[in-house]
């Protein structure tokens, strides 16, 4: 991409974060992203995400769906089993620090120390109980809170429709992920990402309520 583009794409981007809008912000990243500049848009996004849980979803969902937070897994785990449990426990733990971001070197970077730490928890976690399952680390301590606390499940609410459901689904009314799948009419690959993400995005709203003080929105 030539760097008129590319300054092009980015300036549609920051004015759309700097602004507010949201949904000029989506298409601008995802310019950026089907350009391979997904850096480029996770360092803008990066800077507003705190205080903004709308563009605080926008980075998470930008690290899971280019797979960034998978192939950091996956080349720290032998056990690939546990790439998706590790992946989803370092999306919630992205969501829970994300004012911890410095602003200096790659949003990447600073997301692969969370990953490896993630990583480093679940060995510690399998020495100790023989296997990773998912009574076990961020997701689970998420997946419960969503089921007890009227504070999370308001920041629940507030997700898209395709998060909220599959979460509902999983987490207040424990179905297992199959049977939402087939409720759904998704794969079960689908509804995994999407609860993960969900999660993810709840962990997001209420790191920025307890920052500013107020109710999640």
């Amino acid at each position: 991409m030539g760097p008129v583009r590319l300054l092009r794409m980015e300036g549609d981007l920051e004015h759309a974060l700097r602004t507010g809008s949201t949904i000029a912000a989506r298409r601008a990243a995802a310019q950026l992203v089907e350009a391979s500049e997904h850096d480029a848009a996770l360092a803008l996004i990066a800077q507003y995400a705190p205080g903004s849980p709308e563009v605080a979803e926008l980075l998470l969902e930008i690290l899971d769906s280019t797979g960034v937070v998978h192939r950091f897994a996956g080349a720290l785990l032998l056990d690939k089993t546990a790439v998706d449990d590790v992946a989803q426990d370092s999306l919630i733990s992205v969501a829970e620090s994300i004012d911890s971001y410095s602003g200096t070197g790659k949003v990447t970077t600073w997301v692969h120390s969370i990953v490896k730490r993630r990583a480093v928890d679940h060995l510690r976690r399998q020495r100790e109980t023989a296997e990773l399952n998912e009574q076990n680390g961020p997701a689970a301590r998420m997946s419960s809170m969503i089921a007890t606390r009227t504070t999370v499940q308001d920041a629940l609410a507030a997700l898209p429709e395709k998060y909220r459901i599959p979460v509902t689904m999983r987490d207040i009314d424990s179905l297992p992920y199959a049977e939402i799948a087939q409720r759904l009419d998704l794969s079960v690959g689908t509804v995994k990402a999407q609860i993960s993400r969900g999660r993810a995005m709840v962990a997001a709203r209420l790191q920025n309520a307890d920052a500013t003080g107020g109710e999640t929105s």
